[in-house]
């Protein structure tokens, strides 16, 4: 299942049937405040902070005699030719969407969403499984010449996805719900900050490259446990049908604004290792003009648009022009900003009014999108993934520290969050259970790092080894917090509100 569904057809008729339901225990749609938020949650979240400032801050001073540079590690990225014809990139093509389809059939029979086999198709493509079983062929199929297009396409292929996936997020319901998601983003985003920088000591010891800078080292690594895998979230819920239900909905939402947090710590790390500090608060600032611009002047505008393009009664190829421009212009001006292209695509789609024009976009491009260039970017991070460079202990145990540090600090910082904007305790651990997922979003970030020379190539697979790890493990942990009731086949498009 893609982005949107079946679901289409069937009425939105389930808001008003939970207004009838007794509200005799918390609602993931509306938390009644038994006290004033603000009085309640201000005092958290500024001790959550001002403890991961603190935590932070301690691990860089305690950096400094503990290491040095020319005993690390070095890493180096291989950097790809011009590609001198398109026969190998068809050839790459077709071998990364049969794998895809073959791997996500297979793992969708045993209860795992499709997107697990994708990234897991484009791990098994590279060096840690086809290279070496077969170097010659694998060679001939992946030229290190056909990298810079496979990247071209990856990269297209998550922008486009992240304008379907905010076509289908639901402004209302992130407003009913804007409490809760303060509470839980920003609760989910300190804890596993803070726990990345203390775990940073070590893996900069045993695994760093040497000449970085240990702040932007520990920055980074605190910014990669804080991602939760927003596009691959939206697979996932979309997957299992629950994407339109309060729950999906406030976990999209929580994770779209955690990861634009996670964003600008990205950028303050990329800015501490480039010597350029002022670049980061100038990348939030224009992030906040930005939003404020889509929201004030071009959501209407795009009303405007829309209006007129559904008095013609269907979608034109013209009105799909200016829906597809709209969102590389949007994107673009992201990338510049700093916070990557996908999130101005997103933001984008989040803003298009909803109605038989975004469904009809949606209809026209998630098939391509979803079937073809998605896997291309798990295939290219797949290429880039060496597992056979794990091969002490010590690096297994470096490996297993980051996935629990990553999932004891993204799922509980996030269900302290959603405990203290009032879900009960199984609604809050479901919302944690979702939030620990990752995988592209976490793979993007990881290919920044690895192409800036912040992550060597082990420590790289380590961390490919967590996302993939962490978004296996998601839903099967959502199934054992959530009632057996609501979890059911894709067929079930709405989520009754989990019992306290």
């Amino acid at each position: 299942m893609g982005v949107t569904s079946r679901a289409r057809s069937e009425p939105r008729t389930h808001w008003a049937q939970k207004t009838a339901e007794p509200r005799t225990r918390t609602n993931v749609a509306s938390w009644p405040a038994r006290h004033p938020f603000w009085l309640r949650t201000v005092p958290l979240h500024g001790l959550l902070f001002a403890g991961a400032g603190a935590v932070f801050l301690l691990v860089c001073a305690q950096s400094q005699p503990m290491f040095d540079r020319s005993t690390l590690s070095s890493g180096s990225v291989p950097s790809g030719q011009r590609p001198d014809s398109v026969l190998s990139v068809l050839l790459a093509l077709i071998l990364i969407v049969v794998t895809a389809r073959i791997i996500g059939s297979g793992l969708n029979l045993l209860g795992q969403p499709p997107v697990i086999g994708e990234i897991l198709g484009g791990i098994l493509l590279g060096p840690s499984f086809f290279g070496r079983v077969s170097p010659d062929l694998s060679a001939a199929v992946f030229p290190a010449s056909s990298a810079p297009i496979l990247n071209m396409i990856a990269q297209l292929g998550v922008i486009l996805y992240m304008f379907l996936v905010g076509l289908e997020l639901d402004p209302r319901l992130l407003t009913q719900s804007g409490r809760a998601m303060f509470a839980i983003v920003h609760a989910g985003i300190a804890a596993p900050f803070a726990l990345g920088s203390l775990v940073s000591l070590a893996l900069y010891a045993a695994v760093g490259i040497a000449g970085t800078p240990f702040p932007s080292f520990a920055l980074f690594v605190g910014a990669a446990v804080s991602v939760t895998a927003f596009p691959v979230l939206a697979r996932i819920l979309t997957d299992q049908g629950i994407s339109r239900s309060p729950l999906g909905q406030l976990t999209l939402g929580c994770a779209a604004l955690g990861d634009v947090a996670a964003w600008c710590l990205l950028a303050l790390a990329v800015a501490a290792d480039q010597a350029h500090p002022s670049s980061a608060l100038s990348t939030l600032l224009l992030t906040v003009g930005y939003v404020a611009v889509m929201l004030a002047i071009v959501r209407p505008l795009l009303s405007r648009t829309v209006a007129d393009l559904e008095r013609r009664g269907h979608l034109t190829d013209g009105g799909l022009s200016i829906m597809a421009v709209a969102a590389l212009v949007s994107a673009l001006t992201t990338e510049v900003i700093g916070i990557h292209a996908i999130f101005g695509a997103f933001l984008l789609g989040a803003v298009v009014p909803r109605g038989r024009v975004s469904e009809e976009v949606t209809t026209q491009t998630e098939g391509i999108v979803r079937v073809v260039l998605l896997p291309v970017f798990f295939a290219y991070t797949g290429l880039r993934t060496q597992l056979g460079l794990l091969t002490t202990g010590e690096e297994w145990a470096l490996c297993g520290a980051i996935c629990a540090v990553a999932t004891a600090g993204k799922w509980g910082g996030s269900l302290l969050g959603a405990r203290v904007a009032g879900l009960g305790w199984r609604d809050a651990a479901a919302v944690g259970a979702l939030m620990n997922t990752r995988g592209l979003v976490e793979l993007i970030v990881l290919n920044i790092g690895l192409d800036l020379h912040i992550l060597s190539p082990t420590l790289f697979a380590m961390f490919v080894i967590m996302a993939l790890a962490t978004t296996t493990t998601s839903p099967a942990f959502f199934r054992l917090v959530a009632r057996a009731d609501v979890w059911r086949s894709g067929e079930q498009r709405t989520l009754v509100p989990l019992a306290g």
